[in-house]
């Protein structure tokens, strides 16, 4: 094709994707309504907020400590074979030694215990919170509430590295943070809805009334993986309550970015740097890579309470379903690794805390119910028919699991007065907290001063 027919079909298609994605924009928002999502009377709704220590119980971990020791035998992996066919039994093999031998649950239940932790009654469901304030605050120095939600198949562990970064003041700014980390509903101690349908939606209406719970009319959120998508749809719902977001998985699935995206395949410098343009083209790399990581996603959006079963039966299995996310999901190139890069950002002792939090809740089965919840005809979490009208700033680390460069997204968060570019993948606050840490201070300010 010459260049002037690549122009010509470039603007054709650019023209046709605008059209059409400015018709869905124009649909009115309809905020979901405030459904009582658990058991019991919603008339007897309990108000209170409840302080909250985590205490697993002996017996949880004797029967945790009995099922490692009785776990069958492992298949041997392929010869030459890495993390390509999933997680390599010979380095699962030596995580759960580490787990039987080196890993002491009272301790780290110490260490998860650190900051002040509650649980209130949302809409029904119990959840469960982290709220830290900071301390010896200068006078005149603004605290800004910034609640922090995390994914899957991630947990409020993600952020203990992170918190004390946000709730330190800083010399050279005039506010600092009082952060709020929920677990997600039906993840680690928050409580699952019993009935279907708490989508993305749902959940941004739950977390909306848990903030005016904690007394906070304004406030600003951050998220990635789930919590992007949370984050990003309190931002369309609740314009006059959020004041700004951070996110560091911006994404767009409207038909403008589509078509912007198909048109790179033309002409990629219109779309993406040179330095990054392997990332996304060829496109059929590209969609590769989306059918060799997300194969999980079709699973737990259609039969999440079949594969919970036997995820919930055994630690082994957790760990290697989990485990083998923190891989690939922090850097593709991992998977032909023999220890599948883990100790190059994690240590094992962090990374079973996350799994930990997963085994003694039973809350594997109900995380996964959020992918059927927002993948489906009532919700569906891709279709993009709503822009972010609020401040909002982004951060992209280049080895994200679906990465996208800001042309692809910038059309939906119109007030965008922040995009960086990092080192790093998908578990951005388990993985470079600093990193994170800095990106939300620099947007922030400029939230402040805009």
């Amino acid at each position: 094709m010459n260049g002037f027919v690549k122009f010509i079909v470039l603007i054709l298609a650019l023209a046709i994707g605008n059209v059409i994605y400015k018709a869905n924009i124009n649909e009115p928002v309809k905020v979901p309504p405030e459904t009582w999502w658990g058991p019991g009377d919603p008339s007897k709704e309990d108000k209170s907020i409840v302080p909250f220590k985590i205490n697993v119980s002996n017996e949880v971990l004797a029967d945790l400590k009995y099922r490692l020791k009785n776990a069958r035998d492992f298949v041997p992996s392929l010869q030459g074979i890495q993390q390509q066919y999933g997680i390599n039994t010979k380095l699962l093999k030596e995580i759960v030694n580490f787990w039987l031998t080196k890993y002491d649950w009272r301790e780290r239940e110490k260490f998860l215990n650190q900051f002040p932790q509650f649980k209130t009654n949302i809409q029904g469901l119990n959840i469960h919170y982290i709220h830290v304030k900071p301390k010896n605050v200068p006078s005149g120095t603004k605290i800004l509430p910034l609640l922090l939600l995390h994914g899957w198949p991630g947990s409020v562990r993600e952020f203990y590295e992170m918190i004390p970064l946000l709730t330190t003041v800083q010399k050279d700014k005039d506010f600092v943070f009082e952060v709020i980390a929920p677990s997600l509903p039906g993840y680690g101690f928050s409580e699952a809805a019993v009935k279907p349908g708490l989508g993305v939606g749902p959940m941004a209406v739950v977390f909306k009334n848990f903030m005016r719970r904690l007394g906070f009319d304004y406030y600003y959120v951050q998220g990635g993986d789930w919590g992007a998508a949370i984050t990003t749809t309190m931002a369309i719902f609740f314009p006059d309550k959020v004041k700004g977001i951070h996110s560091n998985m911006c994404m767009s699935n409207s038909h403008l970015s589509k078509v912007k995206l198909l048109a790179g395949s033309l002409w990629p410098s219109l779309i993406i740097e040179e330095k990054s343009k392997h990332k996304v083209y060829p496109l059929s790399d590209y969609v590769s890579n989306m059918l060799l990581e997300f194969g999980y996603m079709h699973i737990q959006a259609t039969k999440p309470d079949t594969v919970g079963v036997g995820l919930n039966d055994s630690p082994v299995g957790l760990a290697a379903y989990i485990l083998e996310k923190f891989t690939t999901w922090t850097n593709p190139a991992w998977k032909n690794k023999a220890d599948g890069g883990l100790l190059e950002r994690y240590t094992y002792t962090k990374l079973l805390d996350n799994v930990m939090i997963y085994w003694v809740t039973n809350s594997i089965t109900t995380s996964m119910r959020l992918y059927s919840e927002a993948m489906n005809k009532d919700e569906n979490v891709f279709d993009d028919r709503h822009v972010v009208t609020i401040p909002a700033a982004c951060a992209v680390f280049d080895s994200e699991l679906v990465y996208q460069p800001p042309s692809l997204f910038k059309d939906r968060y119109r007030k965008l007065v922040q995009v960086n570019a990092y080192d790093g993948g998908h578990f951005a606050a388990f993985e470079v907290p600093d990193t994170l840490a800095k990106d939300i201070w620099l947007a922030v300010s400029k939230f402040e001063n805009s």
